[in-house]
């Protein structure tokens, strides 16, 4: 009989640096029941035949409930309020068609490809500016010294916000990431300080978004905001904050876990690293191998509105479904040595950005940060090696990454 704890045993800290003996014993049963009612859905054909399913929704985050305040106007009017603003508005993620094909049809607008393209100079200027303040050293921490200010800094420009402002958004991105964490959303206190963060974010950028209609420049928020023109829609202003929000949080977290556990791989495969250090061409196979081997995000939550029959077992209408990307990238019955890490594998069809509807929109930015981190950290750091193995992980069993890095060096070229 499966065991119905396993995917809790997911979510125990304990268990972050090495999930994937417990993603192989999920796949046992393709589509699992757990002991609260989810299904957790784990093997590559079975996720592959969902990730399209419109009787799988997206719309499964409860509803907003600020606490008690205290204060009556805040309890009884103004909470009740933007409650009901924030249910009618959620990020796109968290939104079904014909919502979410819109909304990703406004921000496709404007994250265009040559936009992405224009990045690579300044994304290579900020790496070098990162490592260069680590000369004099014989020690780094890679997710705070690049991973974690590398992805703030592109988004923030990308977006337009003012670089004055990158650290508070540092800060708002770190909160407003575990908001993307199940067990977070039955946390009181987490909500709580999530409700608080998405606040303070919200009347930020319903500040800079005001100002961005007076004075608009070349970035995605000016394009965004833009009123429509004669017989063109524009996006509503409840829907752009909570849009540039998402792109803010998806754009910096995913990013610094592909860097960090990109770099951790290449340390514990360092014929790899030596490699890709003589032949930089190599960076994009390496990245995507990272995606399906370790990637930024390990699984996402729906909710099915219908008896969905998937793998022999039946999910009955209303359950919680776990889509288990990462168990699907590990599965031997899609890869050859599926827990071998190999830039040389063809046909290497993962889930690293998830699927479907909601295939990241970033991807092509995160593909170009990472490919450019990983070359000049190895051109440039001398002798790395890893301090801690395995490192600390953040709580975070679905945005999965370490929470520091240390790395011996000799040195800085």
């Amino acid at each position: 009989m499966p065991d119905e704890t396993l995917f809790a045993q997911v979510l125990d800290p304990r268990n972050r640096a090495n999930p994937y003996p417990l993603y192989a014993r999920l796949r046992e049963t393709p589509v699992s029941r757990q002991a609260d009612g989810s299904y957790v859905v784990s093997t590559h054909a079975a996720l592959k035949s969902l990730i399209f399913d419109p009787r799988l929704s997206s719309e499964d985050l409860p509803p907003s409930r600020r606490p008690r305040t205290g204060n009556p106007l805040k309890d009884w009017i103004l909470n009740p309020i933007r409650n009901r603003v924030v249910n009618g508005h959620r990020p796109l993620i968290f939104r079904d068609p014909p919502d979410h094909d819109t909304l990703r049809g406004f921000v496709m607008k404007e994250f265009t490809i040559a936009r992405v393209r224009e990045s690579h100079a300044k994304v290579a200027k900020l790496v070098d500016a990162l490592i260069d303040k680590c000369h004099g050293r014989d020690t780094v921490c890679l997710v705070e010294d690049l991973s974690y200010p590398l992805p703030v800094a592109v988004i923030c420009e990308l977006l337009g916000v003012p670089e004055a402002d990158e650290a508070q958004f540092h800060v708002w991105a770190i909160r407003l990431a575990t908001a993307l964490e199940p067990d977070v959303r039955h946390d009181e206190a987490g909500r709580r300080e999530i409700a608080a963060t998405f606040d303070a974010i919200s009347d930020y950028m319903r500040r800079l978004i005001r100002e961005k209609r007076r004075h608009p420049a070349d970035d995605m928020l000016s394009g965004l905001a833009a009123h429509g023109g004669r017989g063109s829609a524009a996006m509503g202003d409840i829907d752009l904050i909570s849009t540039a929000i998402l792109l803010l949080v998806a754009g910096h977290e995913t990013t610094v876990n592909l860097i960090t556990n990109s770099m951790l791989t290449l340390l514990r495969h360092p014929e790899e690293l030596r490699k890709l250090k003589a032949d930089p061409e190599r960076a994009p196979r390496v990245i995507e191998e990272m995606l399906r081997y370790e990637p930024p995000v390990h699984f996402r939550t729906r909710k099915a509105l219908g008896a969905i029959a998937v793998a022999g077992t039946t999910i009955p209408p209303g359950s919680s479904v776990v889509l288990l990307f990462a168990a699907g990238n590990r599965d031997p019955a899609r890869f050859e040595q599926p827990d071998r890490f190999d830039p040389d594998r063809t046909d290497n069809q993962h889930f690293g950005f998830g699927g479907g509807l909601h295939y990241c929109v970033g991807a092509p930015l995160a593909r170009i940060e990472a490919e450019i981190a990983l070359v000049t950290l190895c051109r440039r750091l001398i002798a790395p090696r890893l301090l801690d193995d395995p490192p600390p992980y953040r709580p975070g069993a679905s945005l999965r990454g370490p929470q520091h890095l240390g790395i011996a060096i000799a040195g800085i070229a």
